[in-house]
């Protein structure tokens, strides 16, 4: 406890003047004994020795002490355990709190400052940073942070997950933005970089070797357990969440990006370097930039190779999402090329369809021209299209079919009456009409005709006019011209006169 200066004067008055004893000063001044006894130690009046009461686990400190330093990390209840089967009769919690004293505490590592060149190291990690909800999908927004080791640039971009294609990303949207590249990429032992490790043999992600070929630099993991290797990524994700995306506004992802990367040039560049006490990030970066390495004149592939499957249906499966392809490629396998926006399908080496990417959960994306060329090609398409749209505005119209099937009557025929009956009443009326003819056992298009019509009148509503008339009921309103049969008249004369 931190006492004022005052008090401290207070304290030693009434001990060396007024004889007060240690305790009475701590009941009178309302202190601790022992904040009492460090002020008059610290005065140079040594403290009288508190005597020390025997305990009961006097005897069993030597041993207590031995398997400590054996097994520093064993717990006080299995050491309770091995305490009392040799005699101890203490309570748990009371040996918990001594054992705590006893318990040899872990030596302090010092580590050395560690100092780089220009152009020579960067660091890389990704940070956690919550989800973002897209439609029916609730994403990881995952960011992906490299810094200049010299510098300290930092590099900032959000994706919505960690896998190995937004990672790779990551690192050719720093060395464009850097204009150049590390010699050195420091890595903590993340999946992404490092698949297997035994001791200082590493066996580095394939995906991985290729970047680093393409931009000939060094992928260095940091030893195992070494977090401070890297403490500069660490210290700048924490100096993200403080200062970029506490309480920050954005839209969607791209404005997010938007807003980092317009941060990451601005007031992030201008905070002080330090390494460089006397520059800020922005001057000490224009000083490292002529060191780094010179980008290669082709990019880096960047797309996600899936190989998908066509089932019997023309839809691919990709990212929790359906993506329509051409009729012709169903029960075919097929390859997915994805980038950030775009979703290719390849056929080989041919292209047979491109649709926008989406990041929705369960959503249908297609082409119109697609499911035209199926319902052209196929005649059945056209019933199948009005019955999935029965079940959608009628759910009960999938049992009426189904009770029609059985008596083997004309499935067309019913489903073409169903469709003018939900043109005519609405999905509504015709859920109500066909539920209720199913319980009067009457599975027939005219039986649910006439309790539309019935209810309609109980209701005194208008005749209902359709949406979509057919050819026939255009044709019982045309307007016909009655003929003058006056001149059958006069042909009959002339007849009659020759």
């Amino acid at each position: 406890m931190t006492i004022c200066r005052e008090l401290e004067a207070t304290i030693l008055r009434y001990y060396h003047v007024e004889d007060w004893r240690i305790g009475t000063i701590a009941r009178q001044l309302h202190l601790h004994y022992d904040t009492v006894a460090r002020v008059v130690a610290q005065a140079g009046v040594p403290t009288p020795a508190k005597a020390v009461r025997p305990s009961q686990i006097d005897p069993y400190l030597p041993f207590v002490r031995e398997t400590l330093e054996q097994f520093p990390e064993l717990t006080a209840s299995r050491l309770y355990v091995m305490v009392k089967q040799r005699g101890y009769r203490g309570r748990p919690d009371h040996f918990r709190h001594l054992i705590a004293r006893h318990r040899p505490r872990p030596k302090a590592e010092a580590y050395l400052r560690l100092r780089t060149l220009p152009g020579e190291q960067s660091q890389a990690d990704w940070g956690h940073f919550g989800s973002l909800t897209i439609g029916r999908a609730r994403r990881t927004l995952m960011a992906f942070v490299m810094v200049l080791s010299y510098s300290r640039w930092i590099y900032l971009q959000f994706f919505l997950d960690a896998k190995m294609e937004n990672f790779l990303r990551g690192h050719v949207g720093a060395f464009n933005a850097w204009q150049g590249i590390p010699r050195v990429v420091l890595y903590d032992n993340l999946k992404s970089a490092v698949l297997e490790r035994h001791g200082k043999a590493i066996r580095f992600h394939p995906t991985l070797i290729e970047l680093t070929r393409h931009y000939r630099y060094e992928p260095r993991p940091v030893a195992v357990g070494r977090g401070n290797e890297k403490g500069r990524v660490e210290r700048a994700i924490r100096y993200i969440r403080e200062n970029f995306f506490a309480a920050r506004q954005f839209s969607d992802l791209d404005d997010l990006n938007r807003q980092a990367e317009e941060w990451c040039s601005g007031s992030a560049a201008d905070r002080r370097c330090p390494d460089q006490k006397t520059m800020s990030v922005r001057e000490a970066f224009a000083e490292e930039q002529p060191t780094l390495l010179k980008l290669p004149e082709t990019e880096f592939p960047l797309f996600e190779r899936v190989q998908v499957s066509v089932g019997k249906t023309p839809y691919i499966r990709f990212d929790l999402n359906d993506y329509s392809v051409p009729h012709t490629h169903v029960r075919r396998p097929l390859t997915v090329l994805a980038d950030l926006h775009q979703v290719r399908v390849v056929d080989g080496s041919d292209v047979i369809v491109s649709h926008p990417r989406s990041y929705d959960r369960g959503a249908q994306i297609e082409d119109p021209q697609h499911i035209e060329d199926l319902t052209q090609y196929k005649r059945a398409g056209q019933p199948h299209l009005v019955s999935n749209q029965l079940a959608l505005a009628a759910p009960a119209s999938q049992a009426l079919i189904l009770r029609a099937a059985e008596n083997r009557d004309n499935l067309g025929a019913i489903t073409a009456a169903l469709k003018r009956l939900l043109e005519r009443y609405g999905s509504a009326e015709l859920q109500a009409a066909i539920t209720e003819a199913l319980e009067c056992n009457s599975p027939h298009p005219k039986a649910v005709g006439l309790i539309l019509e019935r209810r309609r009148q109980l209701r005194n509503q208008p005749p209902p006019v359709s949406v979509a008339l057919s050819a026939q009921a255009l044709a019982k309103d045309v307007t016909l011209q009655p003929q003058n049969l006056n001149v059958y008249d006069q042909l009959k004369e002339r007849s009659d006169d020759e």
